[in-house]
């Protein structure tokens, strides 16, 4: 019997369409479900290489050595399952390849429980969807090194392709592939989240019917705003409802879902002290949108200023520039957000990574595809060291050229009552990070009033903590103290 290259358990979308990719790519892919009946569908693609096993002792004789397996199940218990029910089958030297979008704690937990009985571990971010995983996703692979030379020459086939180059890289150790894909996602929220509230400002504000909105948005993908999720913004404003005759989007009902990457990201974020507030803002979104008919009954009874400006076409014109202006610096901002956190969990967790190559790998395939990326990686190129994208002089420009049409777009949308936490939210960022001096030495100083976690001085040296008795009305209450804050 001719032996399987890779096995594939999931057999699901993404496991199929992956295992399609790599089957047109000239491998020979075994594949095992607990659900028979999508093992058998699996194994009837006319004239492919596909191996159907209903039984997992089947599936495993049908591996070459040493035994390559993904696993395409849903993030969590399912995983560990799998991996329980494989491992007492496997020898030193195979590898498991979990390419969910597991936690990436639980990626670092099995790679340890599994490197001590000699198996190779990858956890591999995956991002395309299903068209990706069939004609070509972003990977963003994280293990050992010896494991990441076992796939990676599949990795490549499979792999989107920009100016003929594979979009995937070695990430790093243990859960750093799952890290970064995480960080993905939860970037893909804020520019979700951000082109919502400039379609808000475009179709309550403005008054511009889908048509006109997929004209703009049409435009835009012209320009510097080039991408993915801003191309397939203009084809769902030129859909039409075949029930209604209306727009499709004006039909579908507004509560936007989660499966928790997003809210991973703002949570790993708030751990390691690394602000993100457009993620937060997105995720912070979709939980709001959740309530509707909460909203429904708030709407009949909060008031609040009307929606929709006074424009002439030329006006119009203008305001839809702005919007545009105003979108792209938040956007500058809310990925340099991101790459800070990446920064910050490199630190954190050893991971070393390159973050010039996470911005290559991620101009093709992925969700947030685009050629903004192509900037980001410029300036990592430039310097590797570059503690935030906002510091380096593409950027510092890009926002500075468009800062005043934001500050205009913001204020005309609180003006309107029209929510715009992720836009607002970044302007907000970058005002905090530009300034020399915070008012956070209230803060420190009631902390110090309530709590003596004491306080530094801006005439001492840094490190030099102190304590005041606020209580006494004599400035000889301040003594100096040894004690570092709490």
């Amino acid at each position: 019997m001719q032996h399987a290259n890779i096995g594939m358990v999931g057999l699901g979308v993404m496991g199929r369409m992956l295992a399609l990719n790599m089957e047109r790519h000239g491998y020979r892919v075994a594949g095992y479900d607990l659900d028979p009946e999508k093992v058998r569908a699996f194994a009837g693609y006319a004239g492919t290489q596909l191996l159907g096993c209903e039984m997992l002792e089947d599936f495993l004789a049908a591996l070459e050595r040493s035994r390559r397996i993904m696993i395409m199940v849903p993030a969590g218990k399912p995983v560990d399952a799998v991996i329980a029910g494989l491992k007492p089958h496997l020898a030193p030297g195979d590898l498991l390849i979990d390419g969910g979008n597991s936690h990436f704690r639980d990626t670092e937990r099995r790679a340890e429980a599994l490197e001590t009985a000699g198996v190779l571990y990858i956890g591999t971010g995956v991002s395309g969807g299903e068209s990706g995983a069939l004609w070509g996703p972003a990977l963003m692979p994280g293990g050992q090194p010896e494991a990441w030379a076992l796939v990676k020459p599949l990795f490549a086939a499979i792999a989107a392709k920009v100016d003929g180059e594979p979009c995937v890289t070695y990430i790093g150790p243990r859960g750093a592939g799952h890290y970064v894909k995480m960080v993905h996602n939860g970037i893909e929220y804020g520019d979700m989240q951000l082109i919502a509230e400039a379609y808000d400002i475009l179709q309550r504000g403005l008054g511009l019917g889908a048509q006109a909105l997929h004209e703009v948005f049409a435009a835009w993908n012209e320009g510097e705003l080039a991408s993915y999720l801003i191309e397939i913004t203009a084809d769902i404003f030129a859909r039409m409802d075949e029930d209604t005759g209306k727009p499709l989007v004006d039909v579908i009902l507004d509560e936007a879902k989660q499966k928790g990457t997003g809210k991973w990201t703002s949570q790993s974020a708030l751990d390691l002290g690394a602000p993100t507030p457009t993620i937060n803002a997105a995720v912070e979104a979709r939980i709001i949108s959740a309530y509707k008919e909460e909203r429904v009954r708030a709407s009949q009874v909060l008031g609040g200023p009307g929606e929709r400006a006074q424009a002439n076409q030329s006006e119009r014109e203008e305001i839809v520039e702005a919007v545009r202006d105003a979108l792209y610096a938040a956007k500058i901002c809310s990925y340099a957000q991101g790459f800070a956190l990446l920064r910050a969990a490199s630190d954190e967790y050893g991971y070393t990574l390159n973050y010039g190559d996470i911005a290559h790998i991620w101009r093709g395939g992925c969700i947030i595809r685009s050629a903004f990326l192509g900037r980001i990686k410029e300036a990592f190129d430039k310097n590797p060291k570059l503690a935030n994208l906002l510091l380096d002089d593409y950027f510092k420009g890009q926002v500075g050229a468009a800062q005043a049409a934001w500050r205009r777009v913001v204020a005309r949308a609180v003006e309107m009552g029209i929510p715009v936490p992720a836009m607002s939210s970044a302007l907000a960022f970058y005002d905090g990070y530009r300034r020399e001096r915070l008012p956070a030495n209230l803060l420190q100083a009631q902390r110090d009033y309530f709590g003596a976690h004491t306080y530094e001085r801006v005439d001492r040296p840094r490190g030099e903590f102190f304590h005041t008795n606020w209580s006494r009305s004599s400035p000889t209450g301040v003594r100096r103290s040894s004690m570092r804050p709490t």
